[in-house]
């Protein structure tokens, strides 16, 4: 049998999802759980990687079982998540057809980041403290230009094994709720450290240090040394993932 398992994980204390050598990643800590839990070896492939400290509020994994009907089962769930450590949680498990995968058949992705301007003790965690004024109406016209593109290598950590760097941009907006911003952006796929890296670009726009003009020229370029900072790992969530309805099973 082939599952889709759909959780959220607070990513401070992990080295990202996949798993590796010289660190503790969310990748390792559900493999065991659920072999402890089903009594089998279970090997679970996420949706994409996130890197050290990275959150995610909604994110898919697969894993194939001899168990049958897990789907069904409430108390496997209540004894995995009882297994798992408080900062990840397993939500919803899916039956799914056994060709399916949870990155090769995502449609597209939705990431947050998080931003706070006022000192906030209880969101240091999840949220980038940046107390300086910023303009969200131009980081907002600054989201209509990445439309015009599909080629973002500028916002692409270097040296990395894919094979283009060619990416859909869907939807991307700014918001502000009094000392609160929150930066969305989906896509039909994302190069490393892209977000962090379109995030610090745009506040180079909020802060009035480059212009409009400036950020074109940053995306034409191609060139990560033109573009912005990588804006600290804490504030970013991947918040969604859309997959095509026929390959979930009753």
């Amino acid at each position: 049998m082939r599952y889709f398992i759909q959780l959220s994980y607070l990513g401070t204390n992990y080295c990202g999802w996949q798993m590796q050598p010289n660190g503790t990643t969310v990748q390792e800590v559900l493999n065991n759980a659920f072999s402890t839990v089903l009594q089998e070896k279970i090997e679970i492939t996420g949706a994409g990687r996130t890197d050290t400290g990275v959150h995610a509020s909604y994110y898919m994994a697969h894993f194939d079982s001899v168990n049958q009907n897990l789907h069904l089962d409430q108390k496997i769930l209540l004894k995995i998540n009882g297994f798992l450590p408080i900062d990840i949680a397993v939500q919803k498990i899916y039956f799914v057809n056994v060709d399916a995968h949870a990155r090769f058949n995502a449609l597209n992705r939705t990431y947050n980041y998080f931003i706070h301007q006022q000192k906030d003790p209880f969101i240091v965690e999840t949220s980038w403290y940046f107390p300086y004024k910023l303009d969200i109406i131009k980081m907002n016209e600054a989201c209509e230009l990445l439309h015009k593109f599909t080629d973002f290598t500028s916002f692409s950590k270097l040296h990395t094994d894919v094979k283009t760097n060619n990416c859909t941009i869907f939807f991307a907006q700014w918001t502000q709720d009094d000392y609160k911003i929150m930066f969305t952006i989906r896509a039909d796929r994302f190069l490393r450290n892209m977000v962090r890296a379109i995030v610090g670009t745009m506040i180079e726009i909020g802060k009035g240090k480059i212009n409009l003009e400036d950020f074109v020229q940053i995306i034409e370029s191609k060139n990560r040394s033109n573009a912005g900072i990588s804006v600290p790992a804490h504030g970013l969530f991947l918040s969604g993932i859309e997959y095509p309805e026929e390959i979930f099973l009753k």
